[in-house]
């Protein structure tokens, strides 16, 4: 195990260098003048231009920029914006909201996803059955902005039991319909992955040998079954974390929360190239890191999967 971490982690350093290569290269490539509107509606003094071009290494090659973005990334500092902010701070004010947010959402998306996905393969073509594969199929059709809006005006404007905007505090309460709106599309996804799954793990020979055993239902279920179709279930679960922080921009949008997303749309509007690396960079470890944990959590959960 110990050899293969160390394999995994090594080569998490060349897709970790390519991918944020990639992203560094196509939003500095973006067509237009990157110091427009930074001094109001006049045009920015010969001087400052030549100031933010030399400090930003804008004169210089693309693999140069790259190289010292990179040389100041491993020393914990993601630079500046264009207006003097710390990058630091906005991701440390922002990324905890957004962390925040989509955990709720991958709980909401495990437990409930889940919980109609082993329900329904258990006891196929029944109602219950039928009527999860009705909600899933309408939850992936519908927007996200869409269950947002409705879901916003039910609970927070027409029934009032919650706030309609989530405040500065953040507190759980108020994370729930946001967080449910964030995850609706993946946890149709897990609940049906998660019902074929256990549908058709329920035919396999050492299933029926458990029952022929003697064994309880809910032993055969819980330890042999549930344990070997989850392996699809988590594969997306590990991947979805990253996918929801990064996909937040709406749900943060509707719901007024001060977050990565919002962030992003900010600075993409107003042209600030590094705040967007920066951010998708944060985002790209998630990813990379998740993938690593998904793959470890293979073996514990299959016996027949070993990293030697």
């Amino acid at each position: 195990m110990g050899r293969y971490l160390l394999r995994r982690l090594l080569q998490l350093v060349p897709v970790f260098i390519g991918t944020t290569f990639m992203i560094y290269a196509l939003v500095w490539a973006v067509p237009g003048d990157p110091f427009a509107g930074k001094c109001g509606e006049r045009r920015c003094p010969d001087t400052y231009i030549a100031f933010m071009t030399e400090k930003y290494h804008l004169d210089q090659s693309i693999f140069v920029q790259y190289a010292m973005y990179m040389k100041n990334l491993l020393q914990g500092d993601f630079g500046e914006t264009f207006s003097g902010r710390s990058i630091n701070d906005i991701i440390l004010t922002a990324y905890p909201n957004t962390l925040k947010l989509a955990v709720v959402a991958l709980t909401i998306e495990a437990v409930i996803g889940l919980s109609a996905g082993v329900l329904t393969g258990l006891r196929r073509n029944g109602f219950l059955d039928n009527l999860v594969l009705v909600s899933t199929l309408f939850l992936i059709a519908l927007p996200v902005f869409v269950v947002g809006f409705v879901l916003q005006w039910l609970f927070g404007v027409q029934w009032q039991i919650v706030k309609p905007t989530v405040s500065s505090e953040m507190p759980l309460s108020e994370l729930i319909i946001p967080g449910f709106v964030l995850g609706s599309a993946s946890m149709a996804y897990i609940a049906r992955v998660a019902r074929t799954s256990i549908a058709e793990n329920r035919r396999a020979d050492y299933v029926r040998t458990a029952i022929a055993k003697g064994l309880p239902m809910r032993r055969v279920v819980g330890v042999h079954l549930l344990r070997n179709s989850l392996i699809p279930v988590v594969t997306l679960l590990g991947t979805d974390l990253g996918a929801l922080m990064g996909g937040a921009i709406v749900t943060e949008g509707i719901f007024q929360i001060n977050g990565i997303g919002r962030q992003v749309y900010r600075s993409i509007v107003t042209k600030e190239s590094a705040t967007v690396v920066s951010i998708v960079v944060v985002l790209v470890l998630v990813y990379l890191l998740m993938n690593l944990l998904v793959d470890l959590l293979y073996a514990a959960l299959d016996p027949r999967i070993r990293y030697e």
